[in-house]
């Protein structure tokens, strides 16, 4: 074969071995994508329905007996905001990490993101809306008001809730104590000082 041919001809096998390598490389990913549909389509309507699977919850909320069905995997500050109208309590982070949400469950503060509704059976739950009388504020939202302790306000639900929880457990002997007790509130306005004073004053400082 003349050299020009051999030349040409060394191309034309390069090209051939590029396109199977692309031939190649293509088949896998459709054929990956194919697994994976086949693997979606493979769901059961068993398991769908475990997966959806709901309860109804037997709770007291701010003294008063509730009946709510709700996904199993609904966390308590959900069915309290979307299923019960109680809106007072906020949603922060929706990690655990800010305190904005937290209630009492049973008289002790915890925090109702990380809680899941169905955890609830049974217990008495109380939230912001149960603090004050229709004619009267608790305390310690008296307190918060006379003490200016809050800018945007939408922390303070949780900074209240825990500062109850707090003087139940007799944490509130100094500042010092108080904020290392409710340090898992947050306030991103930084009313801290004003926080502080108000629980102090209702603890009788």
């Amino acid at each position: 074969m003349p050299e020009d041919d051999t030349g040409l001809a060394s191309i034309g096998s390069d090209v051939l071995r590029l396109n199977r390598r692309k031939f190649v490389a293509a088949s896998a990913a459709v054929g990956g994508t194919v697994a994976v549909i086949g693997a979606l389509q493979g769901c059961t309507d068993e398991k769908i329905e475990q997966t959806d699977a709901s309860t109804t919850v037997h709770v007291r909320i701010n003294g008063e007996a509730h009946d709510v069905e709700v996904d199993n995997r609904t966390s308590l500050l959900d069915m309290l905001r979307e299923r019960v109208g109680l809106t007072g309590t906020k949603k922060g982070c929706d990690q655990g990490a800010c305190g904005a949400c937290t209630v009492l469950v049973d008289g002790r503060r915890v925090l109702s993101c990380l809680m899941l509704a169905a955890q609830c059976e049974g217990r008495e739950v109380t939230t912001i809306e149960g603090l004050s009388s229709e004619v009267e504020l608790h305390p310690l939202q008296a307190a918060f008001v006379r003490h200016d302790a809050l800018q945007c306000g939408y922390c303070t639900p949780g900074q209240i809730m825990s500062a109850v929880a707090l003087l139940a457990e007799g944490r509130a002997g100094s500042d010092a104590e108080i904020r290392e007790f409710m340090s898992g509130n947050l306030c991103r306005c930084g009313a801290y000082p004003n926080i502080v004073a108000a629980i102090g004053e209702v603890a009788g400082r």
